[in-house]
């Protein structure tokens, strides 16, 4: 499922086309995704001007001048592709419609952006924007990782005081937002710190590096375009390329890219989901 980076890496590729446009027509070619449809969603949306396009976790929110929200989750294979825009900025015409193409926004500036999902787990929804912090899907969020409330002291405050392993905290979206198994596999291990180690277990100073080396890992991904590892691409239909440069991330079985470590990286399973990590680094 795509994290902050492949989201924002989205978001970015979708705001010359999206941001201060109109919606000429929206398509909705089924009645669901994950969740049905809001009521009348492609009347809501028809005819409305995307003011802002914003993130928040792993959600794109387009604000739009009638005071309502779309909130968009790519799920696990969900895409938004850009094509026909008459500015310039993307090079590909308009495709032929797809079999799994369950959203189109055809944009007044001839932009279109189509929303294809093969698995159906992404969702979209219209709420109003007042409202947005209430929302069931964002009430119960933590900070973001780039915003000033993410500090050390937060950090360590939301940590320390928890027994369960640091792997399983940092998946929680309500201690930070955004972050999936990638990304914290690749922080930890930047980190020096085991997955399985218990929150209390760990020197405060230890949970304290952590935000900086977060923030690192996020920024280097979103540079890179995210990591493409099956169904993830960017608003240009092009691949991330973040998974060339994973230190222990799918790399089961390889050598620890530590000079002089001499390990090798292994695999374990917590809470249904790989872990990787370097026994000799990761303490």
């Amino acid at each position: 499922m795509p994290e902050l980076p492949e989201v924002e890496t989205v978001r970015t590729g979708l705001s010359p086309a999206m941001e201060g446009a109109v919606i000429e027509k929206a398509e909705v070619n089924r009645p669901d995704l994950r969740w049905p449809f809001p009521p009348d969603m492609a009347a809501r949306l028809t005819g409305a001007r995307v003011d802002r396009l914003r993130r928040r976790s792993k959600y794109i929110l387009a604000d739009l001048d009638r005071g309502e929200t779309l909130l968009i989750h790519l799920g696990m294979s969900g895409r938004m592709t850009v094509s026909g825009d008459p500015l310039g900025r993307f090079v590909h015409d308009h495709p032929a419609p797809e079999k799994h193409d369950h959203v189109v926004f055809h944009m007044a500036n001839g932009a279109r952006i189509t929303f294809n999902d093969p698995r159906r787990f992404g969702a979209m929804d219209l709420f109003a924007t007042s409202d947005g912090e209430a929302h069931p899907l964002l009430a119960s969020l933590g900070p973001e990782p780039f915003g000033n409330a993410f500090s050390e002291p937060y950090l360590i405050a939301a940590l320390k005081p928890r027994r369960t392993p640091i792997k399983a905290a940092l998946l929680d979206q309500r201690v930070v937002a955004g972050l999936g198994n990638i990304y914290v596999c690749e922080a930890l291990f930047r980190a020096g710190i085991a997955p399985t180690r218990r929150c209390d277990r760990i020197a405060a100073d230890r949970i304290a590096s952590l935000v900086p080396i977060i923030r690192d890992v996020l920024n280097r991904a979103i540079a890179a375009g995210g990591s493409s590892l099956k169904d993830f691409r960017q608003a240009d239909g092009e691949l991330g390329y973040f998974q060339h440069s994973f230190d222990v991330y799918g790399r089961e079985g390889e050598p620890c890219r530590t000079p002089g470590c001499g390990e090798t990286i292994r695999r374990i399973v917590q809470s249904g989901r790989s872990t990787f990590y370097c026994s000799q680094c990761q303490r």
